[in-house]
């Protein structure tokens, strides 16, 4: 059966001399997995430029349920980018939304309040004007929290200490390296209630934070195996 549905670019790799198997994030079905045969024949009508990481993309495709590769019938651009293939920044961050996502979503079926957000965010970032310094901190925290794995936002002068296993602050160090200094506390406790831009002055700063929230993400996401496309972020948007 033919099912119409939006569709974001993962991953591709090569599967034969001709084929490509592409993972993408669908509004219907959530991740699957697509056997795109020929696209690498001179002649073929379809590029694998289409399928860069983060394209928007229009989609028909078969769907058993199951069934690990999937078939496409039919494929279009949705929402060309206009800016972030031509700028160094846009396109790094675009890196690290991507791998993040990539790691940390595993749902095989429709969720589509994560796929609005994420499809949201892909646009923002190529219309944005503005600084994109903290475009990956702000993603980071909302995914979080499509995620549900949001820690407890009980910040105060009573509990200044992020414990990040149990997802909250507390009054004194747990039993285990796994938690926050008072100053990181607090700092964590901005991103995580208020716009991370007004209260991270320092590269610096900002690019612990990131690695926290990535400590988070890899304790409480089963599976989860970190990432490195944040590593580029530093020189890139200093």
């Amino acid at each position: 059966m033919l099912h119409p549905t939006k569709g974001i670019v993962f991953h591709s790799i090569k599967y034969s001399e001709t084929s490509i198997i592409v993972k993408i994030y669908t509004e219907l079905f959530g991740i699957q997995s697509y056997l795109i045969k020929g696209i690498r024949n001179p002649g073929s009508k379809l590029k694998p430029g289409i399928f860069q990481p983060m394209t928007l993309l229009d989609l028909v495709v078969y769907h058993k349920v199951k069934q690990s590769l999937q078939s496409v019938k039919e494929v279009h651009l949705s929402q060309p980018f206009r800016t972030i293939p031509f700028d160094i920044r846009k396109s790094s961050v675009a890196l690290f939304i991507n791998e993040l996502a990539y790691k940390a979503i595993r749902e095989e079926e429709s969720n589509p309040e994560l796929f609005d957000f994420l499809w949201q965010t892909c646009l923002q970032l190529d219309e944005t004007e503005e600084s994109v310094a903290f475009f990956p901190i702000r993603f980071a925290i909302r995914l979080m929290q499509n995620l549900g794995i949001s820690p407890q936002q009980n910040h105060s002068s009573r509990f200044p200490l992020f414990n990040m296993r149990d997802g909250l602050f507390q009054a004194s160090a747990p039993n285990h390296p796994q938690y926050l200094d008072e100053e990181k506390s607090k700092q964590f406790a901005d991103i995580l209630a208020a716009d991370p831009a007004s209260r991270i002055p320092h590269p610096a700063s900002r690019d612990q934070l990131l690695e926290i929230i990535l400590v988070y993400y890899q304790l409480h996401l089963p599976g989860f195996t970190g990432v490195q496309s944040h590593h580029i972020l530093h020189d890139v948007l200093a």
